[in-house]
């Protein structure tokens, strides 16, 4: 469930704590956890088709011990500016993890930057206090008004998870964000001015936009107002082209659009908090005047849940089984978690063969609700987060920050973090995977150095919760926003060494968004109502 959504609720948890210890389990909270795995069947739907509720006949959670993978040395940090020719067999080589998304457009062109949402940007970063450069828009706050649960309130800034789009066209850097104010805007990075008019959607624009990665002047950006669109930019103005409409019959639970969506092989893919995972072939073209074009054609349709989920959630929200975290690829499989707990890996070759299916290939049940992207590595391993919020048996056994092994199905955990601190802790944070370190926050604003391969806590630090904002790292710099407005630089150089503060930086508002580092400057969204660019000037 998103936090706009969650804010206006209140939740009352009575669950105890399960002490069962299985598996190698790092426990920081203050019960033990234990691991789990669940697997059905592979479940197979035609492209083009739209498929049904599966039929759930993957039976009970088993328990076993994991294994920690302490057998590989952990790979060492590439720079991404180093020449590099990916994979053609697949869609997104593993290798290409920690690298831009595109040779064709320079840039940070979606939610952390590239299918395995583990690219953030460029320095070089400032060691020392930089300043707010540029604050947009001039004119005053972005806010808008929306209804939630029936009540209409006004909100301002930018949100979770908000990210900002950054990249080079025509010499010139454009910043694309959407915010409360009802509007996607385009912003150039020197100035903080537009440099076309923001383009208005129904209701509160939240989501992540993602910019074509192949060259085409479009942007993919999903709103409050039930559309996910398809904007052109080439003109005066912004042009809708295209949209999807997330308030279909059969969602199990919202219509709007927070994800980052991916285009990869000239398809579009697609989460909804409909509950719906999406494939569309774009058709991308221009016409005889040079104006760019699309002609989407739907080539898969998904559930992101199955009846097995909806059974083990009981009488907790089972229908809340939303896709709000972005999709992660990598090799030929989708990882998608939904905010019923259910990881899934969907095999999606058919997108580069043609051969017309997408196929279910892994499913394990962590038990409560994930907005944190699913960060695949370049060895095949998967980071995943997890809230406190339904606070169940298997959300307690299992931990909320994982490493998942997907080639060991039957028992995918590697190592599992206990994090739990009652109702609303967790994460909600993406991680990043440096070296042998994998760096996580959690809401409650603390920062945590792990072992890559082992799960070992290496230390930790607090910043002021809660904290929704994923972080960022360039040039040994972790960028780290909070709840209270700051922004925190720390050396992390070396990432198994509790990192030293360089600076801190206050802005006006709640840090939701995730800050986006271009060329050493940082620009970010608060609910304070404005965006910001922050870095040393000249």
């Amino acid at each position: 469930m998103s936090y706009f959504s969650r804010r206006g609720m209140v939740v009352v948890a009575a669950v105890a704590v399960v002490a069962l210890l299985v598996g190698v389990i790092t426990n920081i909270g203050d019960e033990p956890a234990d691991s789990g795995a669940q697997r059905s069947p592979a479940t197979t739907l035609v492209a083009g088709t739209t498929g049904t509720d599966p039929s759930g006949t993957d039976g009970s959670a088993t328990t076993g011990a994991g294994s920690v993978d302490a057998t590989t040395d952990a790979p060492t940090t590439i720079s991404p500016t180093t020449v590099f020719t990916p994979r053609t067999d697949v869609l997104v080589d593993p290798a290409s993890f920690g690298r831009p998304y595109s040779q064709a457009v320079p840039g940070v062109l979606t939610f952390r930057g590239n299918p395995t949402r583990s690219y953030y940007g460029t320095g070089p970063m400032p060691r020392t206090t930089p300043q707010v450069l540029w604050s947009y828009p001039g004119n005053g706050p972005m806010c808008g008004e929306s209804s939630e649960y029936g009540n209409v309130r006004t909100w301002c800034g930018t949100g979770w998870t908000g990210q900002a789009a950054v990249f080079e066209r025509d010499g010139r850097t454009w910043v694309v964000f959407g915010a409360y104010d009802y509007k996607i805007h385009f912003v150039d990075a020197a100035t903080g001015q537009d440099i076309i008019p923001p383009f208005a959607t129904g209701d509160l624009a939240k989501g992540n936009v993602t910019v074509d990665p192949d060259g085409y002047p479009l942007i993919y950006a999903g709103s409050r107002d039930n559309y996910l669109r398809i904007i052109a930019f080439d003109g005066t103005e912004p042009r809708e082209l295209w949209k999807l409409n997330g308030r279909t019959e059969d969602r199990k639970h919202n219509d709007d659009w927070d994800a980052a969506p991916l285009v990869l092989n000239g398809y579009l893919i697609e989460g909804g908090e409909n509950s719906w995972f999406h494939g569309v072939q774009l058709n991308r073209g221009y016409d005889a005047n040079g104006t760019v074009t699309v002609n989407p054609a739907l080539a898969f349709r998904v559930p992101g849940w199955d009846a097995q989920l909806i059974q083990d959630l009981g009488s907790q929200d089972p229908n809340r089984v939303s896709l709000e975290a972005s999709v992660s690829v990598s090799g030929d499989t989708a990882w998608l978690n939904n905010s019923g707990g259910l990881l899934q890996g969907w095999d999606l070759s058919s997108l580069r063969t043609g051969s017309g299916q997408v196929t279910r290939t892994f499913r394990f049940w962590t038990g409560d609700d994930s907005d944190a992207s699913v960060v695949p590595d370049d060895e095949g391993y998967l980071y995943v987060g997890v809230e406190v919020d339904r606070n169940n048996r298997r959300a307690q056994s299992v931990g909320q920050l994982l490493k998942i092994d997907p080639r060991n199905p039957d028992d995918p955990v590697v190592w599992s973090i206990d994090v739990n601190n009652g109702v609303d802790s967790g994460t909600w944070a993406t991680p990043i995977v440096t070296g042998d370190v994998v760096l996580w926050n959690t809401k409650p604003g603390k920062v945590y150095g792990i072992d890559r391969a082992t799960g070992e806590l290496l230390w930790k630090i607090s910043v002021q919760g809660p904290v929704l904002s994923s972080p960022a790292l360039v040039d040994g710099v972790l960028i780290q926003a909070d709840a209270n407005g700051t922004i925190h630089a720390y050396d992390v150089a070396n990432p198994r060494v509790e990192p030293t503060e360089i600076w801190a930086v206050d802005l006006d508002g709640n840090i939701e968004s995730t800050p986006v580092v271009w060329n050493g400057r940082i620009y970010v969204g608060t609910r304070g109502g404005y965006f910001y660019c922050i870095g040393l000037p000249g």
